[in-house]
């Protein structure tokens, strides 16, 4: 390998990565990156489309020993294609929002079904999984976004396929020249655009890109190498090629002196991370204040990217009316609650809640507001209009989620009795956890189409 090029760098950062070289705080972020991945993952269980994808990971795969989340095993691919899908199943897995990338449903099923195979301790699962983080978010910076999204990629089937395959590597013990052919190999198989908006198959993103890290890895291991410059390669580089060059600096820029996965947002709420700060700004007003039935109309302000994906999204499905601002809005402000149970079919076909959508909520762009904010304008019959404005949402970096908010997302969801394994996981073997993680049953209610 060559000494000096950004694949190098990163392929032996990984391969060399301990757990003790991350600070404490990193530390602490990652176990709860991982938690909270756990609980979308055993609450994706009861989501619409997860039968299907489980139907179908048991038909082309077979079974297996690997551990699904919440509904015992299957081959090693199918684990991992269905871990993934479930972790993102119920859009409230985490976003790096610099890159508008989902990362923990590409990395941590990659991770666990190479690290329960092998005599992999709880710390050794960590690393890896904050490798992947790590490399994900750091290629997020180095593929310029602006210019990576105006050629309509979607980052989570591109740069979190690499990332997977980076740290499903670093959990095989792999060696710098062995992570190097995995990050060639995931890049192989970078894809995904945002076309798929809407649609399940924007899922799909995420779920096949831990497949394809977790291959990946394998083949790397198998000596099966990939390109040793994928990222920079003048003719078919995936910076080069997805990006017009990209920013290649970016991505090793004080490598494991400051931490990119400190950027990584996580979601309260089952909702589009681009209207977590519009339930925050709903439920920040009392109930009193907000009664369905005073209420002339409600002018919601989102800024372009977040009007782009979810101001004219309606809500036919559990996928869309997660994405729909003008169902959010409302099913928000007649149930004070933003969980799994706001999206299920009988929710969502109630006559008066959906007269109260289209007639009543209007969703614009907002000027000058920042990514993540938002802004409310609400018209009573009694009392003067009320004005809300947030630059931001809850579980972003300047107001990370604590960790009690995510014991808390993961007992709402049946995972209560994991919490000593999920937390204490660097105490662990990765085979314990594993056996935990597959024993739990899901108790989120369901939300079928």
């Amino acid at each position: 390998m060559k000494p000096t090029t950004p694949e190098t760098k990163l392929s032996r950062f990984v391969a060399e990565l301990d757990w003790d070289d991350l600070p404490p705080r990193v530390q602490d972020r990652v176990v709860e990156i991982w938690a909270d991945a756990v609980a979308n993952a055993l609450a994706g269980r009861s989501a619409a489309n997860t039968a299907a994808v489980e139907g179908l990971a048991t038909a082309l795969c077979g079974p297996g020993d690997s551990t699904v989340v919440g509904g015992g095993t299957l081959a090693p691919t199918g684990a991992a294609l269905l871990n993934g899908y479930q972790i993102t199943a119920f859009t409230m897995c985490d976003v790096y929002r610099p890159a508008l990338c989902h990362v923990t449903p590409e990395v941590v099923p990659a991770v666990l079904a190479v690290a329960e195979a092998g005599d992999v301790s709880g710390r050794d699962l960590l690393t890896a999984i904050a490798a992947g983080l790590e490399v994900t978010t750091r290629l997020g910076l180095g593929v310029d976004y602006p210019v990576f999204r105006a050629r309509g990629w979607h980052a989570p089937g591109v740069i979190g396929t690499i990332g997977a395959a980076m740290a499903a590597a670093r959990a095989l013990g792999l060696d710098a020249a062995g992570v190097c052919a995995a990050m060639g190999l995931g890049g192989s198989q970078a894809a995904g655009t945002f076309a798929a908006l809407g649609t399940p198959a924007v899922k799909f993103h995420q779920a096949r890109g831990a497949v394809s890290g977790l291959w990946a890895a394998r083949f790397a291991a198998g000596g099966l190498g990939g390109a040793e410059n994928i990222l920079t390669h003048t003719d078919g580089g995936l910076l080069t090629t997805y990006a017009g060059g990209g920013r290649p600096g970016h991505i090793t820029r004080q490598l494991g002196e400051r931490w990119e996965l400190e950027q990584i947002s996580l979601r309260r709420w089952a909702a589009a991370s681009s209207l977590q700060s519009l339930v925050a700004a709903l439920l920040s007003v009392p109930a009193d204040d907000l009664r369905p039935s005073d209420l002339v109309g409600v002018d919601v302000a989102l800024p372009p990217t977040s009007y782009a994906m979810c101001g004219d999204m309606g809500w036919d499905d559990e996928l869309s009316a997660m994405q729909s601002a003008r169902y959010v809005t409302t099913v928000v402000l007649h149930d004070r609650q933003c969980w799994i149970e706001q999206f299920t079919a009988d929710r969502r076909s109630d006559v008066p809640l959906a007269q109260f959508a289209r007639a009543r909520v209007s969703v614009d762009v907002g000027a000058g507001l920042p990514p993540s904010g938002v802004g409310l304008r609400i018209t009573r019959r009694s009392g003067s209009p009320l004005v809300v404005h947030r630059d931001g949402a809850p579980g972003e970096p300047a107001e990370p989620l604590t960790r009690e908010t995510i014991r808390e997302k993961l007992a709402a969801v049946g995972g209560g009795s994991l919490d000593e394994v999920v937390f204490g996981v660097a105490g662990r073997s990765a085979a314990e956890v594993a056996a935990a993680l597959r024993a739990t049953p899901s108790s989120a209610t369901a939300g079928r189409s």
